[in-house]
């Protein structure tokens, strides 16, 4: 039985009821990428996209804005040949001064558009993620 039968395969959201170990196991039976970042000693939006850069093994040129972020989880992904599917796993997100809920709110757009990419592409892309 699918863990996601009630998830759509592109969305962005809150982890909630899942568990990262089950959100793994179901990746890995999917066939599908997963991609973890846990950002809790971040607070700035540079740290926070560094945290995320190096956990998902974007090349070291990334230029940690949201722009470039875009860039490594659509066109890059999609330039090196067909992909199976992503679970994306973003937990412990701060909410601190220099990367607030404005930040926050921008980082889960740009994971949003990536979701409409894949989607366009029927790509599974879902997303999960949580807040300090």
């Amino acid at each position: 039985m699918s863990l996601f039968k009630t998830v759509p395969p592109n969305v962005v959201q809150s982890i909630r009821a899942f568990r990262v170990t089950d959100l793994q196991a179901e990746a890995q039976r999917l066939g599908q990428h997963f991609l973890y970042a846990y950002c809790a000693e971040a607070t700035t939006k540079q740290q926070v996209l560094g945290k995320i850069a190096n956990a998902f093994h974007f090349p070291k040129h990334f230029g940690k804005n949201f722009d470039a972020l875009h860039d490594c989880l659509t066109d890059l992904a999609h330039k090196a040949g067909p992909q199976p599917g992503f679970i994306v796993v973003i937990e412990q997100l701060p909410n601190t001064q220099k990367f607030d809920k404005e930040a926050r709110e921008t980082l889960l757009d740009v994971f949003r558009d990536s979701a409409d990419f894949w989607a366009d592409k029927k790509v599974a892309f879902r997303v999960f993620y949580s807040f300090q």
